[in-house]
């Protein structure tokens, strides 16, 4: 029983926020907000509201953050909500950014429609969907 109130809590604050935040023309997010579709993908999205994200694939769940973006970098705090090992999973493979608990990324370009992510090697290419 416990588990279907926390589910609908969590349904009912992402309500909440989406509302308000659509209230704030983009709030805290500024240019981030909304979702991005990462490039070569079909279920893979990263959504900015206010200050949190979305971490979502269509196949694998979703996973909630905080975020801040400070010069050239994006820092993400991701939260498991359920303590499962599949959140983590999602973040650092099926996305593969990591440590899951402490997200630093470059970013390489942002505009209106286009953002590019980066972390040693690796680089991620997301466009405004």
């Amino acid at each position: 029983m416990a588990k279907y109130f926390k589910l609908l809590i969590m349904g009912c604050c992402l309500i909440v926020v989406s509302v308000f935040s659509s209230c704030q023309e983009g709030g805290e997010a500024g240019d981030f907000w909304g979702q991005w579709r990462l490039d070569g993908s079909d279920t893979k999205y990263i959504n900015f509201s206010g200050h949190l994200t979305l971490f979502r694939s269509i196949n694998e769940g979703e996973v909630f953050g905080k975020f801040q973006h400070t010069g050239d970098s994006l820092f993400i705090q991701c939260y498991s909500i359920w303590g499962a090992p599949s959140d983590t999973t999602l973040v650092e493979n099926t996305f593969g950014f990591k440590p899951f608990t402490n997200i630093r990324l470059k970013i390489e370009t942002f505009t209106s429609d286009r953002l590019v992510l980066s972390k040693g090697q690796q680089t991620w290419s997301f466009y405004k969907y």
